[in-house]
């Protein structure tokens, strides 16, 4: 049996030591060096222990405004008996003579960092092919799969471009960019328009990096109201490509929807029954005409393309639900996060934790997560019961469930009201004996007349804007909201 011998080629981790030598000479040559590469670089990008410790120990005596050249280097090695350790006095000056001058230091600073983030990756993906084939006893195959993504995440980060203070002109380039957008739509919507005419003109549309939360007691419609902006926000979408192959949403957008309690089918049902006007119970059931059935079948394939995601993983982590939007938005893009609702998300706290204290962590995270992706969140929220104690039924600040933290981080917080549904249920009785029982009845069938097919969106937070009450067109036996007021000229149907 022939017995074949393979040798393995070492492999040599990724770096540069030639630039490493110049950034730190150019800092040594000239403290001022190091402002400009402070926000690149950290000591553990350095491949060279030896550089890696000088340019700790550098920056710690800049930061603190001592002078950091081969003097006062030499003599703090020294002090610290560990001259050897950097090369000796000797290496101090080779740095100075390997010296970058001018922008090139930015450059070489760039390098150093991506360099130190290839290796990083190499150590990741050797931690998760150990931690794949030796698991932890807690560690299932998702487990991995998310810690992986955590762990790639915060390299990504990592290699972005720092991004540090903006001067005020940067910042008022950006705001006239926001203008010329509202321009360009004929003034009022800046942000990213909902469909809902009355809506978008209390809002300006949904602002990039702004959390909002739509809450409502059960049977409002919070989570039609949700699905009609998603649908519409998505139909809407119309890009540009760039050079370098990328998109840029020029309108509309491209739309994640997580939803803890529907299933994905169940949402696209919804969804359906909304643009084709065929109740969604009738679509379960299967009570269709071949009329319906072709209306169906023509919607879903104009449909089937629209840049909709639907996550539906019950009971999502806090931290698996950013992994996953920052993901569809570096693998596909992404303008505008809903999710239904907020009380259903979990935390990764030890059950000591108080819902409280929960909810704030979810608030902050979903914050920051708006602000990180610079698009807007729209979370849904259950409303306390307090609201059915109070004969006025209209929800205020005070009801939302946990409410402390959902009202301080949220920029923008909106109540879907029905006084139908409540009124429906109130309907006097009849009395033979009691002549003013028909006049109660007038009275009540008057006021049902004119809340019928009516919702209200009660905008009572808003960080950017004025409050007040929107009302909109909804149909309660396909779920959806449309304009209330519309051209009678044209069709009697709010919804078209």
């Amino acid at each position: 049996m022939n017995q074949q011998t393979t040798s393995h080629t070492p492999v040599v981790s990724p770096h540069n030591l030639a630039a490493e030598a110049a950034v730190l000479g150019a800092i040594l040559f000239d403290n001022n060096v190091y402002q400009y590469i402070a926000d690149i670089l950290r000591p553990v990008d350095f491949y060279a222990p030896a550089h890696n410790l000088l340019y700790e120990v550098a920056s710690n005596m800049i930061q603190t405004g001592r002078v950091a050249d081969g003097v006062t280097l030499r003599e703090h090695f020294e002090q610290k008996e560990k001259l050897t350790e950097i090369g000796g006095g000797k290496y101090l000056v080779d740095l100075l003579d390997a010296a970058a001058f001018g922008p090139e230091v930015k450059d070489y600073a760039r390098i150093i960092r991506d360099l130190a983030i290839r290796r990083e990756l190499i150590r990741v993906g050797g931690g998760i092919q150990a931690a794949s084939l030796t698991p932890e006893d807690d560690d299932t195959g998702s487990t991995l799969i998310n810690k992986a993504e955590r762990a790639l995440f915060e390299l990504a980060e990592r290699g972005s471009s720092e991004r540090g203070f903006s001067s005020f002109a940067e910042a008022l380039a950006e705001s006239l960019v926001t203008a010329e957008a509202a321009f360009k739509r004929g003034g009022k919507i800046a942000g990213i328009p909902s469909a809902l005419r009355d809506l978008d003109e209390q809002l300006g549309g949904f602002h990039r990096s702004d959390l909002l939360i739509l809450a409502g007691r059960p049977s409002m419609g919070k989570t039609s109201l949700a699905t009609n902006i998603a649908y519409n926000v998505a139909n809407a979408y119309k890009y540009e490509a760039q050079e370098d192959g990328s998109r840029k949403t020029v309108d509309g957008g491209i739309v994640a929807f997580f939803s803890l309690e529907m299933s994905s089918e169940q949402l696209a049902t919804r969804i359906l029954a909304e643009r084709t006007g065929i109740s969604s119970h009738d679509i379960r059931q299967g009570k269709l005409s071949k009329a319906d059935f072709e209306r169906l079948s023509e919607a879903t394939a104009e449909m089937q393309n629209l840049p909709l995601y639907i996550d539906d993983t019950g009971g999502i982590s806090i931290g698996e639900l950013t992994a996953r939007a920052r993901r569809l938005r570096r693998s596909t893009g992404l303008d505008l996060i809903v999710i239904d609702y907020l009380q259903l998300i979990t935390t990764a706290s030890n059950s000591n934790a108080n819902r409280v204290q929960e909810v704030t962590q979810i608030t902050t995270a979903l914050k920051a997560l708006a602000k990180d992706l610079n698009v807007p969140v729209m979370a849904l929220s259950q409303l306390s019961r307090a609201v059915e104690q109070r004969d006025d039924k209209r929800p205020q600040l005070s009801d939302l469930r946990e409410s402390g933290s959902i009202e301080q981080d949220a920029d923008i917080v909106m109540f879907v009201f029905r006084e139908e549904y409540y009124l429906s249920r109130t309907e006097p009785p009849a009395d033979p004996n009691d002549p003013s029982s028909n006049d109660k009845w007038k009275a009540w069938r008057a006021r049902m007349d004119q809340v019928f097919g009516t919702a209200e969106v009660i905008v009572s937070k808003q960080r950017h804007g004025p409050i007040g009450t929107v009302k909109l067109a909804f149909d309660a036996r396909v779920t959806r909201f449309g304009n209330l007021e519309y051209d009678a000229s044209k069709s009697n149907n709010p919804f078209e």
